[in-house]
């Protein structure tokens, strides 16, 4: 029997296999993510990836049979940030309501401020928290998806007040800018623990850094305009990295992720600093 013919296609194959086999791999690679850091983190405050479908290794070589092409790759997508321990808090509430805005927005440019986080920022500040007279940016650090915005009160007096964190919210060009938390320093917020579920009465608390402070707390949604609870004014503190410690009811939760925020003020403005961060409603 002449063998010549079976060798040479063995030989064949197992090249053929070889060079599959070098050519295969897994692509792709998902974006970086923080927290509060906050989150919003933040420290105080302030999102769920697809996987990549690895190639299959080559079969063994045969002198019937060809080894099987890798299957086809699948990018990854940025994650939403309720989907890496990152609690949406303001101005949307679902990722559904993001997609939503950028319809509106490709459609009719429906609110730009969106896609600019110093914007969100100060719309957060003013518009949800209540907090107007904090309209000034004092600082801005924007890595990748991330964002770091310090504002304050306006006047020559007024100091940062606090650093929202905000991340964007969704994977296109036009994903709209989310707070997710604040970044803090001397003045914190702590307990409840950021994204854990809670109900009313709440105990709040954390550490600051000041003199004769008078810290309030509030509970809010972004579908209700008032406070859904606000603790009986006011928790003295002061001293140098000191506990400080408050007590809230609320009523009324209908949104997933609530703020809790906590301000102190009265020497130069009304809000000198605040911290905020985002629990669970059960």
């Amino acid at each position: 029997m002449n063998l010549s013919l079976p060798l040479r296609l063995l030989a064949s194959a197992t090249v053929l296999g070889l060079s599959l086999t070098a050519c295969g791999g897994s692509g792709g690679s998902s974006p970086n993510a923080s927290r509060p850091a906050t989150a919003a983190s933040a420290t105080s405050g302030t999102a769920r990836p697809t996987t990549v479908s690895p190639a299959p290794s080559a079969s063994e070589p045969s002198a019937t049979a060809s080894p099987a092409a890798p299957a086809p790759k699948t990018p990854r997508s940025t994650p939403p940030p309720d989907v890496q321990g990152l609690q949406p808090l303001w101005p949307f509430t679902t990722r559904a309501q993001a997609q939503a805005w950028e319809r509106a927005y490709r459609s009719g440019g429906h609110q730009p401020w969106h896609r600019d986080p110093e914007q969100t920022a100060l719309a957060f500040t003013r518009d949800y928290l209540g907090f107007t007279d904090v309209d000034k940016v004092t600082s801005r650090a924007v890595s990748g998806r991330h964002a770091r915005i310090g504002v304050a009160p306006g006047g020559p007096e007024g100091g940062t007040a606090a650093v929202i964190h905000l991340v964007r919210f969704g994977t296109g060009a036009d994903a709209p800018w989310e707070v997710v938390g604040t970044d803090d320093t001397t003045f914190s917020l702590t307990t409840p623990a950021y994204g854990s579920p809670t109900g009313s009465p709440l105990h709040v608390g954390g550490r600051i850094t000041g003199v004769d402070e008078s810290i309030r707390v509030e509970v809010r949604q972004p579908s209700s305009e008032a406070p859904l609870g606000t603790s009986p004014c006011c928790t003295a503190a002061g001293g140098t990295d000191q506990p400080w410690n408050a007590r809230v009811t609320f009523s009324g939760a209908r949104d997933p992720i609530l703020t809790v925020v906590a301000s102190t003020g009265g020497h130069v403005a009304e809000v000198e600093r605040f911290t905020v961060t985002a629990v669970r409603a059960r």
